[in-house]
């Protein structure tokens, strides 16, 4: 009997339920933030947290330690995502990848020059990454509403182009998001990677050598005034897809234990105790011939996702509408419209091109209006583009206006894209029956 497991539909599966967490913890900020709790919850982020130990100490509010700690793991796990999508997923090929990277970029440039025309000559200008980036989480949960009868084929797509969105949004943050650099502890820290990268090549891993290394490099980052989450990207680089192992010999260990424990069978009363040794060897077969980067990548998801975003969208939504000067401003609008419009023309435009000009071919079972209808999901900018305004803007009153943007424009995506992907499905319900009928 053959076994299946795909990575893609547990990955899916778990950024769909981890999206009801998220909105919870965002529905609580905002409430905590409006309400006599707000001086409190910003008591708590602003709470300085240390570690360390003799020659060392590092102090941080919790609020950075939530953004510059625990999201490098969230971007850890993403790389990883994004490496396995192009080793062996849907991003393998040319003739898979072609359609979501071309609707990723016309769903990043879009959106960036509309901000860029709403903004000219303000201040405001510097947030023009905060448009580019679509929330996997929330439009795949959305998707899942509308349950079994969206086509796979979709749901890839989607899931495809986004984690294109997030490789450009990380390259963003690099580039133009990072402070005055320190190339010399930059230097330390890819030397430090180019080993790690040279045992990926050899397939070789082991978390006491690559976990404390990957700390290392996080602190180097930290320290050196690019971003410490891109550490968290460039460490899951290295980790190798398979593991160096002489396949006959582990699995003649799994026999030979296997033969000890099928001794078990038909006995009422097992002593597993007495069995240990057998146990203990299937255990262990089972990580030395796992992917590495599988094996983090099911570790750590249910970790980043449950936990870690939903702790980020509560300290990070938290906008208070009752202030003296007031959230909603020109900023509010700009991105709000950037990220709708942007990504529907962005994304529907350049997958149309594509398919005419026939560089790419649609999903299958998919039709155009699914498409359009996946545009408009495009514009839930939520974990990324919060992240990328908290580094874009020092002044809180204009993060709250930004921030309100995007929960705006999150909420006209889902409901639109909601709305026309149902549609579309009912509709070509409709016309498979009338086709039916005909024949």
């Amino acid at each position: 009997m053959e076994i299946k497991f795909d990575p893609l539909r547990r990955f899916i599966k778990i950024k769909s339920l981890s999206s009801i967490c998220m909105l919870l913890a965002a529905i609580a900020a905002l409430i905590v933030s409006n309400t006599n709790l707000y001086s409190y919850y910003k008591q708590l982020l602003e709470l300085e947290f240390s570690i360390g130990f003799s020659g060392f100490h590092l102090s941080k509010s919790v609020l950075h330690w939530i953004n510059d700690g625990l999201m490098t793991i969230f971007f850890f796990v993403i790389g990883l995502e994004i490496k396995r999508e192009f080793m062996i997923g849907e991003l393998s090929s040319a003739r898979k990848a072609i359609l979501p990277i071309l609707a990723a970029i016309g769903g990043m440039i879009f959106p960036i020059a509309i901000f860029f025309l709403l903004n000219s000559g303000k201040d405001s200008t510097h947030g023009w990454g905060i448009t580019m980036a679509t929330d996997i989480a929330f439009s795949l949960g959305i998707l899942g509403i509308l349950g079994k009868k969206v086509p796979f084929g979709l749901t890839i797509f989607l899931a495809a182009f986004a984690i294109i969105d997030d490789l450009g949004a990380v390259m963003v943050i690099a580039g133009f998001y990072s402070s005055l650099i320190s190339w010399r502890l930059v230097s330390i820290a890819f030397v430090l990677l180019i080993a790690l990268s040279l045992l990926s090549l050899k397939n070789l891993y082991s978390s006491y050598i690559h976990i404390p290394v990957g700390i290392v490099v996080w602190l180097l980052f930290l320290e050196s005034g690019i971003h410490p989450t891109i550490a968290g990207v460039l460490f899951a680089f290295t980790i190798p897809s398979h593991r160096k192992k002489r396949l006959a010999y582990v699995i003649g260990k799994g026999k030979n234990a296997l033969n000890e424990l099928s001794q078990l069978i038909g006995k009422k009363e097992v002593e597993f105790k007495n069995h240990k040794t057998a146990i203990n060897i299937l255990d262990n077969i089972t990580s030395e011939i796992q992917s590495p980067l599988q094996h983090l990548q099911n570790k750590l998801s249910t970790l980043v996702f449950f936990f870690i975003i939903p702790l980020f969208a509560f300290a990070n939504s938290g906008i208070n509408l009752m202030g003296n000067e007031g959230a909603f401003t020109p900023l509010t609008t700009s991105i709000a419209v950037s990220l709708v419009c942007g990504k529907i023309i962005g994304i529907s435009l350049f997958s149309w091109l594509a398919i005419k000009l026939k560089i790419a071919v649609l999903p299958q079972d998919v039709d155009f209006r699914q498409i359009f209808g996946l545009s408009c999901l495009g514009g839930f900018g939520f974990t990324m583009s919060i992240f990328i305004c908290n580094l874009s803007y020092v002044s809180v009153h204009l993060q709250h206006s930004a921030k309100l943007g995007i929960l705006i424009a999150s909420l006209i995506a889902g409901v639109g894209g909601y709305l026309v992907i149902r549609y579309s499905l009912k509709k070509k319900s409709t016309e498979t029956n009338d086709f039916s009928a005909l024949m």
